[in-house]
């Protein structure tokens, strides 16, 4: 990554770079060393987005609290968690100097916290939607599929689209040129309210991927 940046001709400023702290490498000594390690690989002198990747509840705390000591050192411009719950911030919440800018969750309408959205978003918390095509398993939903022949879409616009008029980062993950350009191919269109709910209802609990709750 930090060669294809570098190779690439565009000023660093104008690239937005994310990492993760993984779980292995949680707590405040431990975190503070991958992040530097991570920096080191990539050759650079900060990241745009730092992440806790799991909210272990042994070290959520101290892991968070080296991302804060990052962030004062403007070796992270922005720090944040994933896959938390409101259980999970609660805990951050209550012994963090800095709000996590970011929780970064699966979200589509087959599986999602309304909840969730709604602390983050009093907490002035952003969420990040990853998996928002759940990862593939429902493109072929009549629900999906009706809204994408109403707007001259595909499923996965339906579903792109769904998560950004809910005010999320959206997240969708290709190495197909075509596919990435489709899924920037968005804001052309609009679902109305009654569609909107109609792909609400679809909500089954369905995580594709990591499933937090049952997380202390």
């Amino acid at each position: 990554m930090g060669r294809a940046i570098r190779s690439s001709g565009i000023p660093r400023e104008e690239i937005f770079v994310t990492t993760k702290l993984w779980n292995a490498d949680q707590g405040f000594r431990e975190g503070r060393a991958a992040m530097l390690a991570s920096l080191d690989r990539l050759e650079m002198e900060y990241v745009d987005l730092y992440l806790i990747h799991w909210p272990i509840q042994e070290t959520r705390r101290e892991s968070w609290r080296a991302l804060e000591s990052l962030h004062a050192e403007k070796r992270a411009r922005s720090i944040g968690v994933s896959n938390f719950l409101i259980p999970h911030l609660e805990d951050l919440l209550a012994h963090a100097e800095i709000v996590p800018a970011v929780n970064q969750v699966e979200c589509h309408p087959f599986g999602y916290d309304r909840d969730l959205w709604d602390y983050c978003r009093l907490q002035g918390i952003a969420i990040q939607a990853y998996a928002p095509l759940a990862r593939g398993t429902r493109l072929d939903d009549p629900t999906v599929l009706q809204l994408a022949e109403t707007h001259e879409k595909s499923a996965a616009q339906i579903l792109l689209r769904w998560s950004l008029q809910h005010g999320h980062i959206v997240l969708p993950k290709s190495v197909r040129r075509e596919r990435i350009e489709a899924n920037a191919a968005i804001f052309d269109f609009e679902l109305s309210d009654e569609e909107m709910r109609r792909l609400d209802d679809l909500e089954e609990g369905l995580h594709t991927c990591w499933d937090p709750r049952n997380v202390d």
